[in-house]
């Protein structure tokens, strides 16, 4: 039977849509310093690298070599931003003031056992930070930088500072900001926060570095 000149074809199949890509986060904390080195509690004091702390740099640049990301971010203080100069990514860095270290107010540059000398019992996580920022701040400001950085989809590099990167983590699985205190983490490491199905984990955690001597 002759087929009528009204007939259509057959439409094509409508391709399915592309699922949305996920934010992941890779967080790098900085190369050592003279103060992380000794175990003095290192805020907003803008201390440089040692020279050991520009190879550790270059070895993160080493270890992400190859790995292209959405957006490169650091804390616009000298000892992330230089970590991520030397590690290669200069060209694309944008500084974001929430990547700051806690302000640790009247303990900045002191160690937690002469704190704890005359403070028996003392730690970061659970006194008051007299002049400086309190543990829910610190949660807050890491839940600004994850809220800008979901929508974004893809992988997003960070270099930034031990205890506000613990904070990052915690919050990235939905915890209170105090679970950081479990999360420890040394100079020169890689992490990632990632998902697993629709639940944000921890997939990499305190990578490529050396336990500190």
């Amino acid at each position: 039977m002759t087929e009528s000149a009204g007939a259509s074809e057959p439409s094509p199949a409508t391709e399915p849509s592309a699922e949305p890509v996920q934010t992941r986060l890779v967080l790098a904390r900085h190369g050592e310093t003279p103060w992380s080195k000794s175990g003095r509690h290192t805020g907003r004091t803008d201390i440089p690298l040692t020279d050991i702390g520009r190879e550790q740099a270059e070895g993160l640049g080493a270890a992400l070599a190859g790995r292209s990301f959405r957006r490169v971010l650091s804390s616009p203080l000298v000892r992330a931003s230089e970590t991520a100069r030397l590690a290669g990514f200069a060209d694309e860095l944008v500084t974001d003031p929430d990547l700051r270290e806690w302000d640790y107010g009247i303990y900045e540059g002191r160690r937690r056992v002469e704190i704890a000398r005359d403070d028996p019992g003392w730690t970061i996580w659970t006194r008051p930070i007299t002049d400086g920022e309190s543990l829910a701040e610190l949660g807050e400001r890491a839940d600004r930088v994850i809220a800008r950085m979901l929508p974004l989809g893809g992988d997003i590099l960070i270099f930034s500072h031990g205890h506000f990167l613990r904070v990052l983590g915690a919050r990235w699985i939905e915890t209170p900001p105090v679970t950081a205190s479990r999360l420890e983490l040394w100079t020169a490491t890689l992490s990632e926060l990632g998902w697993e199905a629709e639940r944000r984990v921890i997939e990499v955690w305190n990578a490529s570095g050396r336990h500190p001597a």
